[in-house]
């Protein structure tokens, strides 16, 4: 039994309650990305972790996060949307008492798997119920750019009230902010989200199996690559298996009736050009928000508030940018404001790699307003090209698939750009290291020295030591930065080649009309 169109429209003051309700879980979803970057230097220091183990602590969530999402979809389809949110919903509130009780890196890691066990239910049918609640197209456009603009602001305000957080409660307070919320949201939403039916449909088993261990192993590649050495045969082992894995549920996605991912999304360039401009902001700016509390409390000693009253400017560029993104798409389509968005924070990106462990906040806070307005921009338009052109049966899986490949591309951001870092702040310091005449174990003490650094960092490294730490970080973070920034400037191009054809937006109801994957 399938979601009923005519289905008569709620109340407008419990639309509003809806609306704040999903808003509030996808903002607390979002957060917990990015709300644990200024925590980690005092993890580092309490719980004894390097910079690996710290990029699990991310890694963690993300990546199950990521996993997971496709799966999400499918429950929410089969079972009914809102009950599935609900599921959610509890467990990411429990992951969260479970990781601010967490004593080691091992039990936090785990504890973070569970939130993104949690995330990864109640995404996908965020956006449905979304669909749901409001029927009037105007309407929903509004509704779509609030929780679009939520969903990135959780994003930027993440690192602004994470750091004053930690200083003034620890680094356990970053979660145990999302209990009272989940509990609120748990009551809220029993009480004003609608009763959306599941469908007939078969639960995808194989892809749930073969796409979590592929992105695993390719996760785990790429994060322990840098440390153990490429040719090392753990890391090998795991990147071959990544690849035979990931293949193989490509494969089975195009065999199967029901599948998890729905390759057909990609053979319509506009939804292709969309879900590639998710994917590749997310590259780049997940990368760039997981060091940067890094360089700055422990390279530029700035205490964990400063470090995230820094990200102010870039949260209320997000705030601004929402909706003008929203009015652009709903004139132009979404090209120009998508196109717009991964450019400015290319441009962003590449700007902050120019000013090193010296510069002064003034300087460079011009990159910080760029970089926000980019994100910000880029947010609705995904969300409503899936809309305009995807058929409300598939909504859910369409919306998980939007969603997943923004936490996949998180994922591989802080994989990636955290091995170039790694790579080149390891080269660096070597030769830095040999230039001091110290012996070559001294490398991994600097290394997690710099990794677990505070505003009073214990047993502090001799002054020549410590700065060839210093100088090489920031050369590694100036590289991440500009791969980052490659990477967008050639999604842009090709997000702008892809959406050629959305110049005028595609009315909803000839959408639905249209099969998934179909050219307008």
């Amino acid at each position: 039994m399938g979601e009923t169109e005519g289905t008569a429209a709620p109340g407008a003051r419990r639309r509003r309650l809806a609306l704040a309700t999903l808003c509030i879980t996808m903002f607390m979803s979002m957060l917990d990305n990015v709300i644990v970057n200024n925590a980690l230097p005092r993890i580092g220091r309490d719980l004894d972790a390097g910079i690996t183990g710290l990029q699990w602590v991310a890694e963690g969530y993300s990546l199950v996060f990521a996993a997971l999402l496709l799966t999400g979809g499918a429950l929410g389809d089969r079972y009914g949307r809102t009950a599935v949110f609900r599921i959610g919903l509890a467990l990411f509130t429990a992951g969260s008492a479970a990781a601010a009780l967490a004593g080691s890196v091992g039990t936090l890691v785990a504890a973070r798997m569970l939130q993104g066990i949690g995330a990864a239910l109640l995404t996908p049918g965020s956006l449905a119920i979304l669909r749901h609640v409001f029927t009037d197209e105007r309407e929903r456009t509004r509704a779509i750019g609030t929780w679009s603009g939520v969903s990135a602001l959780g994003l930027s305000v993440g690192p602004v009230v994470g750091g004053p957080m930690v200083e003034a409660f620890g680094w356990a307070s970053v979660f145990w902010i999302n209990v009272p919320i989940g509990v609120a949201a748990l009551v809220l939403s029993g009480r004003v989200l609608p009763a959306i039916p599941g469908r007939a449909r078969r639960v995808d088993l194989g892809g749930l199996v073969l796409s979590a261990t592929g992105l695993g192993a390719a996760v785990h590649t790429l994060v322990e690559g840098p440390e153990r050495g490429w040719t090392d045969t753990r890391v090998l082992a795991t990147a071959v298996l990544a690849v035979l894995l990931l293949t193989a549920f490509l494969l089975l996605e195009r065999r199967i009736a029901e599948p998890m991912l729905d390759l057909r999304l990609f053979r319509d360039g506009v939804l292709g050009g969309a879900l590639l401009g998710g994917f590749a902001v997310s590259f780049g700016m997940f990368g760039a928000l997981f060091f940067l509390p890094l360089l700055m409390q422990g390279v530029l000693d700035w205490s964990p508030t400063a470090a995230g009253l820094a990200g102010l400017p870039m949260t209320a560029m997000i705030v601004v940018a929402g909706p003008v993104s929203a009015r652009l798409t709903g004139r132009h389509g979404p090209r120009l404001p998508l196109v717009l968005g991964i450019a400015l924070c290319a441009l962003g990106l590449a700007g902050l790699s120019l000013y090193g462990e010296n510069a002064r906040y003034g300087e460079y806070l011009w990159t910080l307003f760029v970089l926000g307005l980019g994100m910000g921009m880029t947010f609705t338009p995904v969300s409503i090209a899936v809309l305009q052109r995807v058929a409300p049966e598939r909504m859910g899986t369409a919306s998980a698939t939007v969603n997943t490949l923004r936490e996949l591309g998180g994922v591989l951001g802080i994989a990636v750009l955290g091995a170039v870092l790694t790579h080149r702040l390891t080269t660096a310091l070597t030769a830095a290291l040999t230039g001091l005449g110290l012996p070559a174990d001294a490398l991994g003490r600097t290394t997690d020295t710099l990794a677990t650094a505070t505003t009073a960092p214990v047993d502090p490294l001799p002054a020549p030591v410590q700065h060839a730490v210093e100088h090489a970080f920031t050369d590694g973070i100036h590289l991440a930065l500009r791969t980052g920034s490659a990477a967008l400037a050639v999604a842009a191009v090709l997000v702008a080649l892809l959406l050629r054809g959305s110049g005028r937006p595609v009315a909803p109801a000839a959408a639905a009309d249209r099969p998934v994957g179909a050219r307008a």
